[in-house]
């Protein structure tokens, strides 16, 4: 083999390239900050003046051509931003909000809500570590496409007031820039942001579409990560002048969209802007898979808009809001319609959680700092003002009580299937006279049904009630726990609640002293008809049964609503049947009823005419047969 001979032009050639290597990776070194300055990059306060900044900028881009080179073929237009930022963040604050906000990208990498824990006791982020993004995607006339967030703002944060104020500045040069401007103003979870640009019309290309793209994973915050993933977070939004909501696995394309609400349980990150966006795509996804108990997320929503230039300018004013979705906050926020992000029930449930119960909540709070005894009157309170209503009902159980025996007087006059409609109109005619109606029993009983959903809606909802203690329960917003189970139960979970125990309880012997009162109700059984009662004997224990598993895992203020409240209605009952209602009244004043003519109404009238001819076309068929 050839012995290689020594070359003395490549060994001058080795140590050109190495010293020109050594002098790039020195050249490129990036600024030593010093440790005394480290709380500055992640805190500031306060930023060098403006002159001095700008002229140390100026100076540095002008001096260095090769970093001019290397950033002008990046980023064109925007190389002076490239040279001239550096990585760090900048805190904004309040009493109630503090928000970390990146250098790069000018967006919030932090908001944490000060008065808040999540349900460990950690401190409540709705941002933190990357779960957000905020971009604004856009072409450039030098044919190349950025992304704000790969790209370095420069900082400058001042007070205008009492209001902080934080400007970011992706910049073309010291007067051309893209800002993003925060103001936050003392005890407010809204900040003020603007997007606004000078002396880009000549650099973003008009004709090439800008997008803007929020995106939020949301954390998870409560006990149960079931029902605060399938039950209460929700991508609300307000377009074309209406709310509504999106369902998870959607995405929708909206027109004059003024607001989007990523909403969790008891939280919402909220977008509105002055100027309505059109062409909006919003996506809301589920990140929970089935079984999954102890998942970091609930839902991954989106926000993707165009935005539109002014003259090839930004100029948007918008608002975040990073807070609870607080009814008695979000209403005071005049013409936003906020408030309907609580999820206080559609229709007759969301007006009476309004107009009555968060009222008399409210009233209840001003001078009660139990919320478990807040919860107990405003029971009492709703079973007071239903209690005529309780009353109706009775009455009428009382009055079919006494006219039974006719009832049953005229089934064994007209027996079989064939007499099925004359027996039908006979009973009718005799609570007629008696002035007793079936729609008697059941009205009040359907009255009462829009208040048991508008509660089963308040109280999981209303943030006063989140980790509030009462007796073994220590948040009343989410289930008490006397027994932690070491397997679980399908449809009742893995831990064992009190309140349910009681409100089940409680509820089974409202049945069983209601039972009477229902008979009562219900006409004799009649040929080929089925036997109500005992449909209602077996209802007694399926619904204490039902009660028990279902509440099992929801808000213990609700199951403990639920047991004071039967609890209540079982003293009323007693109270009306023992002390108010005189049978023997009723039947002398039923008697008197008879005597009286009873004048048909039109809609009576022609009912009983459908009943005869009925009954008539019947006999004639028989008569065929």
């Amino acid at each position: 083999m050839e012995q290689k001979k020594f070359d003395l032009n490549s060994f001058i050639g080795m140590l050109l390239l190495g010293g020109i290597l050594l002098w790039w990776m020195n050249t490129q070194k990036p600024e030593e900050t010093p440790e005394s300055s480290t709380e500055t990059q992640t805190e500031q306060v306060t930023t060098p003046t403006a002159s001095t900044t700008s002229n140390e900028a100026s100076a540095a881009f002008e001096n260095d051509s090769l970093k001019q080179v290397a950033f002008q073929n990046k980023l064109g237009a925007f190389a002076y931003s490239g040279l001239t930022g550096k990585e760090g963040t900048t805190v904004i604050e309040n009493d109630l909000l503090k928000l970390t906000v990146n250098n790069k990208g000018g967006q919030i990498t932090e908001a944490l809500l000060k008065k808040y824990k999540t349900h460990d006791s950690l401190p409540l982020y709705l941002i933190k570590d990357k779960n957000a993004s905020f971009n604004i995607n856009f072409g450039t006339t030098d044919n190349r496409t950025l992304n704000t967030n790969d790209l370095l703002f420069t900082p400058t944060l001042t007070k205008n007031g009492d209001t902080e104020v934080l400007s970011m500045k992706l910049k073309v040069a010291e007067d051309k820039y893209l800002e993003y401007r925060y103001e936050i103003k003392p005890k407010d979870y809204r900040v003020g942001f603007a997007v606004r640009s000078q002396g880009l019309g000549n650099v973003i290309n008009g004709s090439q579409q800008v997008n803007l793209d929020w995106k939020l994973n949301a954390y998870r915050q409560e006990k149960s990560l079931k029902t605060e993933n399938t039950m209460y977070s929700w991508y609300y939004y307000k377009a074309d002048g209406d709310v509504d909501y999106l369902r998870p696995g959607n995405s929708e394309v909206l027109n004059d969209l003024n607001w989007v609400s990523f909403k969790q349980h008891f939280f919402s990150s909220i977008l509105t802007s002055e100027t309505a966006f059109n062409n909006a795509t919003v996506t809301s996804t589920d990140l929970v898979k089935d079984g999954d108990k102890n998942g970091v997320f609930t839902k991954a929503y989106e926000l993707k808009t165009p935005l539109a230039l002014t003259n090839g300018e930004f100029n948007y004013n918008m608002e975040w809001f990073y807070g609870p979705t607080d009814y008695n906050l979000l209403k005071t926020f005049k013409g936003t319609d906020l408030d309907q992000t609580a999820d206080l029930g559609w229709g007759i449930f969301g007006t009476l959680n309004r107009y009555v119960f968060y009222p008399v909540f409210n009233v209840l709070k001003g001078f009660v700092g139990n919320y478990g005894l807040i919860i107990i009157l405003m029971t009492i309170v709703v079973r007071i003002l239903l209690s005529p209503v309780l009353y109706k009902s009775y009455l009428s159980s009382a009055k079919m009580k006494v006219i039974r025996p006719e009832m049953e007087e005229i089934n064994k006059k007209y027996p079989g299937n064939e007499n099925a409609m004359k027996r039908q109109q006979e009973i009718m005619a005799v609570q007629r006279k008696a002035g007793v109606s079936m729609m008697s029993g059941c009205i009040p009983a359907l009255l009462q049904m829009p208040v048991f959903f508008a509660l089963f809606k308040f109280f999981p909802t209303n943030i006063d009630f989140r980790q509030k203690n009462f007796l073994w329960a220590n948040d009343l917003s989410s289930y008490d726990i006397i027994f932690k189970l070491p397997f679980e139960i399908p449809f009742y979970g893995d831990h064992v609640s009190l309140f349910p125990i009681l409100a089940s309880i409680a509820i089974f012997f409202y049945m069983k002293m209601n039972q009477s009162q229902q008979a009562n109700m219900q006409a004799p059984a009649q040929e080929g008809m089925p036997d109500m009662s005992k449909m209602m004997k077996w209802m007694i224990y399926f619904s204490p049964i039902m009660m028990l598993f279902f509440f099992n895992n929801y808000a213990s203020g609700l199951s403990l609503y639920y047991f004071i409240s039967n609890l209540l209605t079982i003293a009323i009952m007693f109270i009306i049947k023992n002390f108010v209602i005189d049978e023997a009244k009723i039947h002398a004043q039923i008697e008197e009823n008879k005597k009286k003519p009873v004048k048909k109404s039109k809609f009576r009238e022609r009912l009983d005419t459908a009943m005869k001819q009925a009954q008539e076309q019947q006999a004639a068929q028989k008569k065929k047969k």
